[in-house]
């Protein structure tokens, strides 16, 4: 099977990055079973191949790579050609950069990048039809935006005909992407190869959005929580917009996807069970990227990316665990205290974390920044290409959670016991 990310990388089997890769064989594999999952799956389940592949290639036109545009634009041309050129035309109308968005925690209101919500073009949204429409929407929203993401957003998919599994899937989807097209643009960076630009269409306006929040019992809003207020180091909890599987109804595939049995006590895990192939491909790319220390970036370096990318897109919940975890795996609680008080460039005490935490910043935006240049710097810091590759999933994959964490509910500040 071929294995996409090397295909858009433009990376060989001969090549020295195959053998860093294959040190991460579970990584590799199951971002592999993410695109089976997420863009083959054998039961759609009503979210059809042609709307996965406009979806996708909506996303790869955002992070401004031609290849991906033009591989996933063929997938989708093979199902629907006409799609094809409307969903072209409606990303040309998007193109932006990011994170922006507005803060929802008070203390970081300063930080707020005031950003316009894209409106699918008027003129192509009857060949899109309403579900596309509010799912590029959607999209375009967790792309650019993800800090703003709400409950409201969720009603809008569901007037729009989305159901809560399908829902679920098409955050996947388009977080899985935001990690996928990171990790090929690291990987070219790293390899000295350069990633061309999509040529889009003549632009068309953008619209106004065209999705109206539904009355739905589907979404759930928690008004009397305690909310963070600020980033934090502190453990915080975190509730859905939608329901997850019940405990005592998860499935033997559902419980089989959860990989640790613990995790069936987590709302999170068993909202993403509503996804199971996705759930299961998902956590062990995780693991295998975060707790396999064969060689590569020292632990605490892998959690400081995780922590930088979840500064950067504003996902509070995410970077409180991988903050901490830093902490735990370095003992530099006060470097780690710099980087969430004072943001992604702040100075965290010596070169080696300074160059991690500017390599992942510049990955996580949209389109990815990462140049030779923070590959250079990391090679000065004393890593090598393994403990680089590292550094670029750390960041590339907390583009993926934050999405979904982001989407999906909110944090809450746990009751004092």
């Amino acid at each position: 099977m071929t294995d996409v990310i090397d295909l858009l990388a433009g990376l060989s089997s001969e090549g020295p990055l195959d053998a860093v890769r294959h040190r991460r064989s579970q990584a590799r594999e199951n971002a592999q079973r993410s695109f089976v999952a997420l863009l083959e799956p054998a039961d759609d389940r009503g979210f059809s191949l042609a709307e996965r592949y406009a979806v996708a290639t909506f996303v790869a036109a955002m992070h401004d790579d031609d290849a991906a545009v033009q591989f996933y634009g063929d997938l989708l041309a093979d199902e629907d050609h006409a799609l094809q050129a409307a969903v072209l035309t409606a990303a040309a109308a998007g193109r932006s950069s990011g994170p922006v968005g507005e803060y929802r925690e008070p203390c970081l209101a300063a930080e707020s990048i005031p950003a316009e919500a894209y409106g699918v073009p008027d003129a192509v949204a009857p060949a899109l039809g309403d579900r596309l429409v509010a799912a590029l929407e959607h999209t375009h929203l967790l792309v650019f935006r993800p800090r703003e993401s709400s409950a409201d957003a969720l009603r809008r998919l569901v007037a729009a005909g989305w159901d809560a599994d399908q829902i679920v899937s098409l955050s996947q989807l388009v977080s899985f992407l935001a990690f996928q097209l990171r990790a090929v643009a690291g990987l070219r960076v790293v390899s000295g190869r350069r990633t061309t630009a999509w040529v889009a269409p003549a632009p068309v306006a953008a619209g106004r959005p065209h999705s109206t929040p539904a009355e739905t019992e589907l979404v759930t809003e928690h008004d009397g929580i305690r909310r963070p207020e600020a980033f934090t180091q502190d453990g915080l909890g975190w509730v859905p917009w939608l329901a997850p599987v019940e405990r005592d109804e998860l499935t033997p595939e559902q419980l089989e996807a959860l990989i640790e049995p613990a995790r069936a006590a987590m709302p999170y895990f068993r909202l993403l069970a509503r996804d199971p192939a996705a759930l299961e491909a998902r956590t062990l790319t995780d693991l295998d990227i975060f707790t396999n220390t064969d060689g590569g970036l020292p632990r605490a370096a892998r959690e400081l990316s995780a922590a930088t990318a979840s500064r950067l897109n504003g996902c509070v919940f995410c970077a409180s665990v991988h903050a901490a975890f830093a902490t735990r795996e370095s003992g530099r609680r006060d470097d780690v205290q710099r980087l969430l008080d004072e943001g992604v460039a702040a100075d965290l005490g010596d070169e080696q974390w300074n160059a991690v935490a500017a390599a992942s910043a510049a990955l996580a935006a949209t389109p990815p920044a990462l140049s030779e240049v923070h590959v250079a710097r990391l090679r000065d810091a004393g890593l090598d290409d393994a403990a680089i590759v590292d550094a670029v999933n750390g960041a590339a994959f907390f583009s993926w959670a934050n999405r979904l964490m982001l989407s999906l509910g909110e944090p809450e500040v746990p009751a004092r016991r």
